[in-house]
């Protein structure tokens, strides 16, 4: 009978359920007949205002408070008593919002999930919580999502996490974790990340030139940030450059781009964008991606082997991101957007610097987590001896 593999992830931001799909991708590649996988956003089984509370809000803090969120992260991650009465009270409340994601991990008069993996902390909480009333047995993994890790990702009882970096294992062991219950397999991101593209293709496909520095200005799934002062910041630039900017799904933001096209810079060429699956060949030609640094958007940069300029990283979880790049040699860091210009003429017109950092990039990139954990999950379902 083939491995029944049930992957759950949390629409909170984007990156949590890209890296799910991910998995559901290299786990139909690598099994195919041989699993069933069934990939689900958690916030999709539970009532509207819990969703927008958990969810929703979450975006708003991103573009109207994100210190906030810096407050709320670092509260979180300090020790608690195995009673705590905050933590019984926040897993009540999930618990109590969430029923449908019990009855579909209990999946009373059917057959069991062979395995669990995550790739958000809200359903590792609630499978650990049904493992310790004997509602449920299955196994579980925690799949890591950012190049730190945190307080909140440990939920036990949890038979395997994956971590993207040796730092972020060394913290969960920290909270109690086994090192032999830690893999470092990197951030999972889509299969086509791990096979190479030939630049002169992907300029050709995407109507590209290539003749000037290609840079990349990504605003995350659902367009968040100040795209419209990171673009005229970029624009300032003393040299031309070929600029893509990708708005995602802020189609506000990709209007007011799109009306400024007609008043450009002759020295630069500009190519808006919305909602694009094209990120992987955009950031093939990218010589810099200038990005706030979330996991997902991250590992796809490293696997491609671009420079990354690191703008309005939130505080926590993506300040950390940006100290793991920097630590390594692999991104630049724009503190005030009034210095971007200045920076980034600096990086492109130094052509050694800047292939020393895309040859950093490449040394840290782990472009095939989303198959390592594939493998792992498969064989915690138990799915044949050559896995």
């Amino acid at each position: 009978m083939p491995a029944r593999i049930l992957i759950l992830s949390a629409s909170v931001g984007a990156g949590h359920v890209r890296a799910a799909q991910a998995v559901e991708l290299a786990l139909r590649e690598t099994a195919g007949d041989d699993a069933t996988v069934r990939n689900v956003d958690v916030l999709t089984l539970t009532n509207a205002a819990f969703r927008k509370i958990y969810g929703e809000a979450y975006l708003d803090l991103v573009n109207k408070a994100p210190h906030v969120l810096g407050f709320f992260y670092d509260h979180l991650d300090k020790p608690r008593s195995p009673d705590s009465k905050r933590d019984r009270l926040r897993l009540l409340v999930e618990e109590l919002n969430l029923s449908e994601l019990s009855a579909l991990l209990e999946r009373r008069g059917q057959q069991p999930w062979d395995v669990v993996v995550n790739t958000h902390f809200l359903p590792a909480s609630i499978v650990a919580s049904l493992r310790k009333k004997r509602a449920i047995r299955t196994p579980q993994m925690t799949v890591t999502t950012d190049f730190e890790t945190h307080r909140l990702w440990v939920n036990r009882p949890c038979d395997h996490y994956t971590t993207a970096t040796d730092e972020g294992a060394a913290y969960l062991h920290h909270w109690g974790v086994a090192l032999e219950d830690v893999s470092v397999t990197g951030i999972p991101i889509h299969p086509v990340f791990a096979k190479p593209k030939n630049r002169a293709d992907c300029l050709k496909r995407q109507g590209i030139e290539g003749k000037r520095p290609v840079v990349l200005q990504l605003a995350g799934g659902f367009g968040v940030g100040p795209i419209e002062q990171i673009f005229r910041g970029i624009l300032d630039m003393k040299t031309g450059v070929e600029l893509i900017v990708v708005t995602g799904k802020n189609a506000g933001a990709k209007k007011k781009l799109e009306a400024a096209l007609s008043d450009l810079p002759k020295r630069h060429q500009v190519k808006v964008l919305g909602f694009t699956d094209q990120i992987d060949e955009l950031m093939t030609v990218a010589d810099v991606v200038v990005s706030k640094p979330g996991g997902l958007t991250t590992s796809e940069t490293l696997a491609r082997g671009a420079a990354m300029c690191v703008v309005n990283p939130i505080p926590g979880q993506e300040s950390r991101n940006s100290d793991y790049l920097l630590e390594n040699g692999a991104a630049i860091k724009i503190n005030n957007l009034p210095t971007l210009a200045m920076k980034l003429d600096a990086l492109v017109t130094e052509p050694k610097r800047l292939q020393q950092i895309k040859d950093n990039a490449r040394r840290i990139a782990k472009p095939q987590a989303a198959f390592d954990v594939a493998i792992r999950a498969l064989r915690m379902a138990g799915a044949g001896a050559g896995v």
